[in-house]
């Protein structure tokens, strides 16, 4: 029997090659994505040794096997599809079968538009370190290279705050900082998950307040 460093090699390297294959080019959802969301993933293993490493890695990768657009009319269905994909293609390379569906629980749990709980360990841990890189630095640039694809503005040209108007980040790209992000904080299941969360949260506040300013022609 292989031991973990062989397993995670050798899973590894199968499970990137299924992210990769047929890859459209997503610079937000693409491998670099998948390592470092398996790298903060490692980070919450390492305070929860009940959880099954090998469970939360496959989900890592495959998470996002079915990616379709933000503005895409199947969207909230993304994750239940990439679930069954990543089992149908997890069963062919005999995978264990006794932790695929946990796996695919946690694939369909990661999404935030799917709003499907997580109700094991694994799935608390693959959402938490998936919607951490929706924060910090490289969740801001995310937003910023989604909003551009996708042709929105960069904010409303005389109410930025959305003061005075709803929030619509289908139309600013900057009303996606409030109506969206700023609430991953609350929503993380591990403790170590939520404190990155929280400090990752400060620089888009600082991030959109410095923007503001400027967008209104001040400092």
């Amino acid at each position: 029997m292989m031991d973990w460093t062989d397993l995670q090699d050798y899973w590894r390297a199968q499970l990137v090659r299924l992210a990769t294959h047929g890859d459209a080019g997503d610079s937000a959802h693409d491998l670099n994505h998948l390592n470092r969301v398996w790298a903060t993933a490692k980070v919450l293993l390492s305070t929860h040794p009940q959880a099954d490493p090998l469970v939360v890695m496959a989900a890592c990768y495959l998470h996002d096997l079915v990616n379709l657009p933000k503005d895409h009319p199947d969207r909230k269905n993304a994750s239940r599809l990439s679930a069954l994909e990543a089992k149908a293609q997890l069963s062919t390379l005999g995978f264990p079968p006794e932790q695929l569906g946990g796996v695919v629980h946690a694939i369909e749990a990661h999404s935030y538009s799917a709003q499907i709980r997580p109700e094991t360990i694994e799935a608390k841990i693959v959402q938490d370190a998936d919607r951490l890189d929706a924060l910090g630095a490289v969740g801001l640039a995310r937003m910023l290279h989604i909003g551009g694809q996708l042709g929105r503005s960069l904010a409303h040209a005389t109410d930025p705050l959305a003061t005075t108007r709803a929030l619509d980040d289908m139309r600013y790209t900057l009303d996606h900082i409030e109506n969206k992000l700023l609430r991953l904080p609350m929503g993380m299941h591990t403790v170590e998950g939520r404190a990155l969360a929280q400090s990752r949260a400060q620089l888009l506040v600082q991030f959109r307040d410095q923007f503001v300013a400027e967008w209104m022609g001040g400092a």
